[in-house]
């Protein structure tokens, strides 16, 4: 209430001003009459003295003035008296009042004769004493301009913490924080304007809003099949180009093509309301299995045939996948009239291992599903290389093992990629994870991930990142390099990991303006409710917050407000030949619109083309990062 105290201050100023002034005016001229008054009066007292002694005289020749002058004189106070007729004294009076600064008054009263007196008096005020009475009704008005100041300081405060209300919430929009001024309590005076503010905030609120669902429904038409609202073919080709590198897959994993034979037949004798049924109970049994699965991949490529892509899995898991799926998709209901009921789902896969072409995966799938089709019953078949790995068939023992010995040997190294802006000047770093096994070879993020997180042990291998990351900028304390680092979500759910990062950045706090935090979309998407309020002690503590993969998945981008969010990233499948895919430019156009009047920055992640950094600086993405400007290199 800052502003509140300071124009009350000064408003009760002036008015005490004001009011002293006018007291002032108003004593001065009282004091002043009164003086004018009392002198006036002394003045009379000596005419009527004047006027008394002539017509005495006048009158008698024995004036007797030693029987009536002297009481006169005292009661004038009068302190001497001389009177004198043609130099000769008449009548002489010495009172026992003593003065310092007396009044003379000296008369001719009679210029005929020569008669003339000499009357000395005090001051008017000099023997005057203020009593009881007059110093009482002196402190009682005091008293009421004092109650009347604080009554009208008081009165003013209350006036002017409506005004103080409104100037918060005016400085709160003008900071951006819209979010925060609606929640503010509307009981600012005038209450016009304050409903005024309220309902422009809750709709600018709704427009957002709009804004964000309107967001959806482009990139929903853009990549989502309109029948069963899972990923289309353009959704597949995007995603699987994002988990290859010049046609090599990064990682291992497993794809599936499901093919629902006759379902055309079934749709002319059930009609179009039975596919329904069948696709979205299909659909919805198919997701059900995936949600354990991280970064997997449902599309729909035809109009019978799903593709399904599940990375970081082993050959053994693939092979129970696929049986799981076969499983669910021949419970679903089926009408016993339907033809070839028991040869209607057939599913085909091919295991893949890091360095596999996209394309012939997926040939090998179509293979092994028209492997499974000839078997004639619905059944599924695996296409077998001869050549799988057998480091990701052994299971997660082994890797537990090797990450327990990494962390305690601290075998995670960081490497680090520049971010670069428009102008083509270095933003940031982000730092990437690689381990070194015992022989000192170099083991990627891809493939170490998914186990430590099988192991729950990621955040001890991101604390261990951490800790590099300040140990670096603790060396570069004289520049202004920023690291940015990504946060898993088994580390941010992690009470353990959470607290120490709480410790850390405040021993750190001069650091952690430095420090960029990344979290995956998918992961904000699912747990926003649980995640807000570790992100918010984040932000609170200096550090930034960006989100990242955005564009994997078909969801609103309202979350990005909603979290604060200081930067965004777009996924390498939106970025991949954008100079080639106009659906993907307007999903990008879409979303920075979206963001318009925030400051939030837009990042593309997975630059590797000139035309693609081209188009993505005309769409108005302000950075980006990828090998069209640098690999990702040790840091030490």
């Amino acid at each position: 209430m800052k502003f509140t105290r300071m124009l009350t201050t000064k408003l009760t100023s002036f008015w005490l001003m004001s009011l002293a002034a006018i007291a002032f005016v108003f004593l001065l001229s009282a004091i002043m009459g009164f003086v004018q008054l009392t002198y006036k009066f002394q003045q009379q007292k000596v005419t009527e003295l004047e006027s008394m002694l002539i017509e005495q005289y006048e009158m008698q020749a024995d004036w007797e003035l030693e029987s009536w002058l002297p009481p006169m004189l005292l009661a004038y106070n009068a302190v001497e008296f001389h009177l004198t007729k043609q130099g000769e004294t008449l009548f002489v009076y010495q009172g026992n009042v003593s003065t310092r600064n007396a009044m003379v008054y000296s008369h001719l009263l009679d210029a005929k004769t020569g008669l003339s007196m000499v009357l000395v008096l005090p001051q008017p005020f000099e023997h005057y004493s203020i009593s009881w009475y007059e110093m009482l009704i002196l402190v009682i008005g005091l008293a009421a301009v004092l109650a009347l100041v604080r009554f009208g300081h008081i009165w003013f405060s209350q006036q002017l913490e409506g005004i103080e209300e409104l100037a918060q919430r005016s400085r709160l929009i003008l900071q951006g924080k819209h979010e925060q001024a609606l929640a503010t309590p509307g009981t600012g005076k005038p209450r016009l304007i304050n409903r005024a503010l309220t309902k422009l905030l809750e709709e600018l609120q709704d427009a957002h809003k709009e804004r964000g669902r309107f967001d959806k429904f482009i990139r929903s038409n853009t990549f989502l099949d309109a029948q069963t609202r899972i990923g289309n073919r353009l959704f597949l080709n995007n995603r699987l180009s994002a988990l290859s590198l010049d046609q090599g897959m990064l990682s291992h994993g497993v794809i599936y093509l499901l093919e629902l034979d006759d379902l055309d037949l079934l749709q002319q004798t059930k009609g179009e309301q039975a596919v329904d049924v069948l696709l979205n109970s299909t659909v919805e049994a198919i997701n059900q299995i995936l949600q354990s699965f991280s970064n997997h991949i449902f599309a729909r490529r035809s109009h019978n045939q799903f593709a399904i892509v599940v990375p970081h899995v082993s050959l053994i898991e693939a092979d129970q996948l696929a049986s799981k799926l076969l499983k669910v998709c021949l419970s679903q209901p089926l009408a016993d009239d339907v033809e070839n009921k028991h040869n209607f789902y057939h599913l085909g896969g091919a295991y893949f291992t890091a360095g596999d072409n996209a394309n012939q995966l997926l040939e090998e799938a179509d293979m092994a599903l028209r492997a499974a089709q000839l078997q004639g019953t619905s059944n599924w078949f695996m296409y077998d290389k001869g050549s799988i790995d057998e480091e990701f068939s052994k299971g997660s023992v082994r890797w537990r093992s090797f990450l327990e010995n990494a962390l305690v040997q601290r075998r995670f190294f960081p490497f680090s990629q520049p971010i670069i802006d428009s102008d083509g000047v270095e933003h940031h770093k982000e730092i990437f994870t690689r381990a070194r096994d015992n022989q000192g070879a170099l083991i990627r993020a891809t493939q170490f991930i998914p186990m430590a997180n099988k192991c729950g042990l990621m955040p001890q291998v991101e604390r261990q990142m951490i800790e590099r990351v300040l140990q670096l900028l603790g060396r570069e304390q004289a520049t202004n390099q920023v690291y940015s680092v990504n946060l898993s979500l088994d580390t941010l759910l992690s009470r353990a990991f959470i607290q120490w990062l709480k410790t850390t950045l405040l021993e750190y706090r001069h650091l952690t303006p430095k420090l960029i935090f990344e979290v995956s979309e998918d992961i904000v998407i699912q747990h926003q409710d649980k995640l807000r309020p570790k992100l918010d002690m984040i932000r609170k503590m200096g550090a930034r917050l960006c989100v990242d993969h955005v564009g994997q998945q078909v969801v609103g981008t309202y979350y990005i407000r909603e979290c604060h969010f200081d930067m965004i990233k777009l996924h390498r499948s939106i970025v991949r030949q954008i100079h080639l895919r106009p659906a993907n430019q307007l999903f990008i156009r879409s979303l920075i619109g979206g963001l318009y009047r925030t400051e939030v920055k837009v990042c593309a992640e997975g630059v590797e083309l000139f035309e693609e950094w081209q188009t993505l600086k005309i769409l108005g993405v302000g950075m980006a990062q990828g090998r069209f400007f640098s690999d990702p290199i040790e840091t030490t």
